[in-house]
């Protein structure tokens, strides 16, 4: 495929499973993105800005984003992911234990693409993750690289 390049992933999670879990889903889908991974909120920051330890990092072209974490939330990302001029671009998913209503709607006024509760059964959490990799490879067209709007 002609200009085809595999989409970069960070996921921002801290729970070892659901890191796991993720890693085999897109190891099942067999579509080779890469799949980085951070665990709280402020090394999402620093990766998303490459900064310290993140200054050679990939910009993501997709965001996968838990709420319940340390350091900083996953609000607290969203919300500055989307005011950053630099960031606001790149598709940010929830992807959450939480089906709370109210952390629903705050997602969406932060501007959060889209809002996936994580399903506690393990065939249905692959599933549902390979949905987002599917959908985000084959069917939305990203950003190009490092452009500005």
């Amino acid at each position: 495929m002609k200009g085809w390049r595999p989409i970069e992933v960070l996921l921002v999670e801290d729970d070892q499973g659901d890191i796991l879990l993720t890693r085999e889903a897109f190891d099942l889908n067999k579509v080779h993105n890469r799949l980085n991974v951070v665990n709280d909120g402020e090394q999402a920051m620093a990766y998303l800005r490459r900064e310290g330890e993140f200054a050679d990092a990939p910009r993501p072209d997709l965001v996968l984003l838990d709420l319940n974490l340390p350091r900083m939330s996953g609000m607290e990302v969203l919300e500055e992911v989307k005011a950053d001029a630099e960031l606001r671009t790149i598709p940010v998913v929830i992807l959450t234990t939480s089906e709370a209503e109210e952390d629903i709607l705050r997602s969406y006024r932060l501007h959060a693409n889209a809002y996936v509760a994580k399903p506690v059964d393990f065939e249905q959490f692959i599933r549902v993750v390979r949905q987002i990799d599917n959908f985000f490879v084959t069917v939305v067209k990203l950003p190009p690289l490092e452009q500005p709007l």
